[in-house]
Parts: structure tokens; sequence; C-alpha cells
């Protein structure tokens, strides 16, 4: 369910100058790539450069850490914007991934002054993530948003 263009603020700053990179984690593939494809709207909504998007694709949300701090320190990124799909199981597994990975995107966007998009749901269901597919887009804006300060 993407936002409608009618809906939030519809005047975006210019970003074109920026470089970003995305990290997409392939598990529960059907969920990323839709908040991929959000997110790619937003970005071109700010103007970005096609040619200034870097996306890569890792196995799963952990990986997404080490996926993001490459982009940056490889790729020279201004931004990065992590985006997965943890979804609750039988365990406590997810609670512990998510606080894992939320932590480790935290610190490294404190670490090398970079904002990161946080783009990871973390759902009780599928049918619950289908739902927020706009958080690809509301990440990529947040992280833009920090790097025009």
């Amino acid at each position: 369910m993407r936002r409608k263009k009618s809906e939030g603020n519809t005047r975006r700053p210019n970003a074109s100058k920026l470089k970003v990179g995305i990290a997409l984690a392939r598990f529960n593939g059907d969920i990323t790539e839709e908040l991929l494809a959000a997110a790619q709207e937003e970005l071109r909504a700010w103007k970005v450069k096609e040619k200034n998007i870097r996306i890569v694709r890792v196995a799963g949300s952990f990986e997404l850490p080490i996926a993001c701090q490459r982009l940056i320190k490889k790729r020279n990124v201004d931004v990065v914007v992590a985006l997965g799909c943890i979804v609750k199981g039988e365990t406590d597994h997810d609670e512990y991934l998510a606080e894992a990975v939320f932590n480790a995107l935290q610190r490294l966007s404190l670490k090398y002054d970079r904002p990161v998009g946080l783009g990871i749901l973390t759902v009780n269901t599928l049918a619950q993530a289908k739902k927020r597919i706009d958080y690809g887009s509301a990440a990529a804006s947040a992280a833009l948003e920090v790097a025009l300060l």
C-alpha cells in the first residue's frame, strides 16, 4: 500500500547531489522488493539521480549492517537505507535479531556520521508487512532529510 502522491509533503527538497546506498534483504523478498520500489519512488521525488543510487542485496536482515557499512566505506555514499522484513516466529528469535540489527545500524550511523534510513519491518504476520510497504519510502525520506540538514 504505497502512499498516494497527493498525501503528505508533495514538495521535497532537491537531493540530486547525494549518493544513496540501499541495502536490501532477500529474505521475505516479496515484501522487501516492494519496500525497495517504494524507496526508489521516494528517491525520485527528491530528485536523486539514478546513477547516484547503489543497491546491494544480502541474504537477510542480519547482514544489513555490514552491507550498509561497506556502502559507506567503499562506495562513499552520503545516505544509506536498510530494507528488510523480520516476521515473528514460534520463538523470540525475531526480537533478538531486530534488536541486534537496529543497534548495529544506529552505531554505524553515529560512527560514520551518515544517516541510515530504517526500513526494516518487524511484524507478526506477512499480512501486517504488506500493509506497511510505505515504510520503504518513509525510510528513504527520513535519511535524505537528515543528510540535507
